[in-house]
């Protein structure tokens, strides 16, 4: 198992059964069959996944496991804003998947015509409120973020988890004036561990993977601004094949179980 599967202990403790079961999964799918833009083999293949910041930890375990089933293949993830991927990919950027933290996202991305399958939704998220673990500024719910004495960093407008910031300031009547605003979800959360921050809305998947750097509170204004996370392959692959088998992987029943096992709940049908 690569290095990059043992980020974090207890994450790999709890997925272990998963990614065992994922591993098996994709090394029964067969080999990649030839063909205009597909590998005929593993060896040597690099696969280009382009996704959400909030997805790094169980992609990095979902792509571990695919590197052991397909030996020779290496999987290259380039994570961050979601909106900023979609620029990337329409400059030029090389990918052979890419993995939104929100529908509007890809549905830039495949009105750009950059997509070669069908956006398959795989999980969803809600925010929560992040704040240092030991909280100065006793946050305890999402109207506390408007105090203009309290300094808040928020993701970006244009991106998912911007727009979800948005969504739950609406449905809570609230206009909150962030210090800073990001273009990850990994940044805010970032600014608040150092405690160049107060708080911040993040998911409450980044929470999770913060362990007690940080601590999570849950608001009810959240289930306002539920973000549904899909997968697609993507035009211009020399890996079409390889990117139809991660997809699966993603969605298979032991991929979906790697994903819970970080927070991510379920994508409705």
């Amino acid at each position: 198992m690569s290095a990059r599967w043992a980020r974090t202990r207890s994450y790999a403790v709890r997925a272990g059964a998963a990614v065992t079961g994922l591993t098996l999964l994709v090394a029964c799918s067969g080999p990649a069959s030839s063909g205009e833009g597909a590998a005929t083999t593993s060896a040597d293949t690099t696969l280009t996944v382009f996704a959400a910041a909030s997805l790094q930890t169980p992609f990095e375990a979902i792509g571990a496991a695919f590197e052991e089933a397909n030996p020779g293949t290496t999987v290259r993830f380039g994570f961050g804003g979601s909106s900023g991927l979609v620029a990337q990919l329409t400059e030029g950027a090389p990918a052979d998947v890419l993995a939104t933290a929100n529908e509007a996202t890809m549905t830039t991305a495949e009105s750009a015509g950059l997509l070669a399958g069908t956006p398959r939704p795989f999980a969803t998220n809600v925010l929560q409120i992040a704040v240092p673990a030991d909280n100065p500024r006793r946050v305890d719910a999402l109207a506390d973020l408007a105090d203009p004495a309290t300094k808040v960093v928020l993701c970006a407008p244009a991106v998912p988890c911007g727009a979800a910031s948005l969504a739950v300031e609406k449905a809570a009547g609230i206009d909150i004036t962030p210090v800073s605003e990001e273009q990850s979800v990994t940044d805010v959360l970032g600014k608040v561990r150092s405690g160049e921050a107060d708080a911040g809305l993040v998911y409450v998947t980044d929470v999770r993977g913060a362990g007690d750097s940080v601590r999570g509170i849950d608001f009810p204004e959240a289930a306002k601004a539920v973000n549904t996370y899909p997968i697609a392959t993507l035009k211009g692959s020399e890996n079409a094949s390889f990117a139809i088998k991660f997809v699966a992987a993603v969605t298979s029943p032991d991929g979906q179980r790697v994903l819970r096992d970080a927070g991510f709940s379920p994508a409705t049908p």
